[in-house]
């Protein structure tokens, strides 16, 4: 009886300072709808750039690393202890050959571990793409087909052609969408490839394909291991990388490491490569919580604000309901009350408000360039976002609420009444 009664009375104060109301609750609202806005397309940005690196990458890369060994010869046949220095002019870079050894056995023995989903061989090299007088950079990729089709997502990028067309003609080969464009060739027209050692070879185009980044599209193409070996001239044994992808990559690092100790070669997992896209990740998600984190808050404090001068323009009215009978913990219900219906209708028309501009916002069309290519604005539609907000929306009025009744239940009403 009491319950309702104080619900009643918090409901009459509500609806006699009408604007006071309308305002708290616009607070709440869009605190809460920008709250949404931010964390859902600051997310989505995210999990975008995470997905075009990761749905073509391995989750652990075993390859021979290029690396150019900073001691002189001189020290390393006579060794100083006396401290002299020694200096050689233009020492030349050992031949390391990219090769990695034994690599089909390799790629048999890492399939037959439980962890592993799969492995794809592939042999990479920096060549000429040349049409003409166009004559472009960029990188030739040879990949066993069927592999490359199972665990990786090229056979879904293609625009043009299908990944299997690289089996049914001999020297075929899939360009970028940028590539293409910039070598002015569509399915069927012939190009040369030429190689830093100045080999020379004439392949047809049966595809094109589009990751929707400009470092992918404008700079590589895909062969079978055949073409980019007689390319190179090398034997069918040349194998430059192994790409293993896994059922659960959150195993990569430590399963990278047990590999490498295992077989003695270098396996790089996909958060070592990727760590500048990682570390941009957590910082954008830092920023998003900060800045959401911090209009929630501003909300609160203008929720508290209003609320404490609803109090001072009640007390006459507080200190008649506490001559009456009602006790302290009686009256701090009533404003919390009034900050629960507050956070609860403001935060309801925040999460309605917040989903229609999320809505809004993935249908407006993304500026890319050729940068990047996709079509609108990335949006995350995770519904954990809308309870996390609706959620703490509710808390902060409600905390917003409590001080100021805790303030109320201390009037005296003798004071209150006589002055």
């Amino acid at each position: 009886m009491m319950r309702s009664l104080t619900l009643e009375i918090a409901l009459t104060h509500l609806l006699t300072k009408r604007k006071q109301t309308i305002v708290a609750m616009l607070g709440v609202t869009f605190g809460i709808s920008m709250f949404l806005v931010m964390i859902s397309f600051m997310t989505g940005v995210n999990d975008f750039t995470k997905n075009l690196a990761m749905e073509e990458a391995p989750d652990i890369r075993i390859y021979n690393p290029l690396e150019i060994e900073k001691n002189t010869i001189i020290a390393k046949a006579a060794p100083d202890t006396t401290g002299n220095l020694y200096v050689v002019h233009h020492q030349r870079p050992k031949n390391v050959v990219p090769k990695l050894r034994n690599a089909i056995m390799l790629a048999q023995s890492l399939e037959a571990m439980p962890e592993v989903k799969g492995v794809a061989p592939q042999v990479a090299t920096q060549v000429f793409f040349n049409n003409g007088p166009i004559r472009i950079t960029g990188s030739l990729l040879g990949i066993d087909v069927k592999r490359q089709g199972e665990l990786f997502t090229l056979a879904r990028k293609m625009d043009a052609g299908q990944l299997i067309d690289l089996l049914g003609i001999n020297d075929g080969v899939i360009l970028g969408y940028g590539l293409a464009n910039k070598m002015n060739v569509s399915i069927g027209d012939r190009l040369s490839i030429t190689t830093s050692e100045g080999s020379i070879l004439m392949l047809r185009v049966v595809g094109i394909f589009s990751y929707g980044l400009a470092d992918f599209d404008n700079a590589r193409a895909y062969a079978t291991l055949a073409t980019v070996q007689k390319v190179m001239q090398r034997d069918p044994s040349f194998i430059t990388d192994l790409h293993i992808k896994m059922y659960n990559n959150a195993q990569a690092k430590a399963m990278a490491e047990t590999i490498s100790k295992r077989f003695g070669v270098h396996a790089e997992d996909w958060s070592t490569a990727n760590a500048p896209l990682l570390a941009g990740e957590s910082i954008r998600f830092a920023m998003t919580g900060i800045i959401s984190f911090t209009l929630l808050l501003v909300a609160g404090f203008g929720i508290y604000n209003i609320m404490n001068m609803n109090i001072i323009n009640k007390l006459k009215d507080i200190a008649i309901l506490k001559a009456t009978g009602f006790e302290s913990r009686q009256i701090v219900g009533i404003f919390l009350w009034q900050s629960a219906i507050i956070g609860v209708l403001g935060g309801t028309i925040g999460l309605l408000l917040g989903y229609g501009f999320c809505v809004a916002l993935s249908h407006t069309p993304f500026p890319g360039g050729s940068v990047v290519r996709i079509a609108t604005m990335p949006v995350n539609f995770n519904p954990q976002h809308y309870i996390m907000g609706f959620s703490f929306g509710v808390i902060t009025t409600i905390l917003a609420g409590l001080f100021p009744s805790l303030k109320a239940a201390k009037v005296d009403p003798v004071q209150i009444i006589r002055g």
